[in-house]
């Protein structure tokens, strides 16, 4: 469904982006990464579809580079992934002092709302060009609360505003989707305002198990059982009418809602 598709994928390191990037691979897509090691992406690089830059999302710089770089290798952009995101590992608003409250609002609003903008900022006349489409990684917490703590809620919730919001302002051409996991075995880390840098969402087992408790399907998701979303969004033929929501793939966590 991918076939020759040019793609930009951010927070490629790790997680759910690692996952997008093998499986747009397979699908014949061509993957710019985005990563902040070389050696996140050491096992795609002999694929002759796949180049990466090295930077921080947070840094329009990045962005800039890695629209450039898809442009100069490939000729052109046709999907933007903004994907990259921190946690704050359910840390509670009363529980905070006030530097950390901030300094934390500040990190996380930067990597989880900030840092899609200028992505669709840096790649928005590309993919004007390319009748393209930008799509965000969410979260169940962009719908209900309970899937972080106050910061991290508020981040997703802004983030789904900004789906709307960018599908009006960037239409026709440019179709702007989300796709929103539900708890997910990753290592997603959080923020040094936080003191969460060297924590992983999937460090701790027990905190996983606890969360697929309350999920219908009795689990939490693999990062792998999300890439059939954006495979869909990311498609030429296959989303065609599809722009301004997102997409939930969390178990059922949201039914009813």
């Amino acid at each position: 469904m991918l076939l020759n598709r040019r793609v930009v994928v951010t927070g490629a390191g790790s997680g759910i982006g690692k996952a997008i990037v093998k499986r747009f691979l397979k699908e014949g897509a061509c993957v710019l990464a985005v990563v902040r090691k070389p050696e996140q992406v050491e096992e795609f690089a002999s694929h002759k579809d796949f180049s990466f830059v090295v930077g921080d999302v947070n840094d329009y710089s990045t962005n800039e580079l890695a629209v450039t770089s898809a442009i100069k290798k490939w000729g052109g952009l046709d999907v933007m992934i903004a994907n990259a995101g921190v946690w704050d590992f359910f840390k509670k608003l009363q529980k905070m002092s006030v530097t950390e409250l901030e300094d934390g609002f500040s990190q996380i609003m930067s990597t989880n709302v900030k840092a899609v903008l200028m992505a669709a900022h840096a790649s928005y006349s590309e993919l004007n060009k390319t009748n393209g489409c930008l799509i965000t990684t969410g979260s169940n917490a962009c719908f209900r609360p309970g899937g972080g703590g106050p910061l991290y809620t508020a981040s997703k919730y802004a983030l789904r505003g900004i789906v709307g919001q960018l599908a009006l302002d960037f239409a026709p051409n440019v179709r702007v989707c989300g796709v929103a996991p539900g708890a997910t075995d990753t290592p997603i880390s959080g923020t040094d305002a936080l003191n969460q840098r060297q924590k992983s969402m999937n460090s701790d087992r027990s905190r996983l198990d606890s969360m697929g408790q309350h999920i219908p399907l009795g689990r939490v998701s693999s990062p792998e059982e999300h890439t059939d979303l954006y495979v869909m969004l990311a498609s030429a033929n296959g989303a065609r009418y599809i722009t301004g929501t997102v997409l939930v793939s969390d178990g059922g966590l949201t039914a009813g809602q």
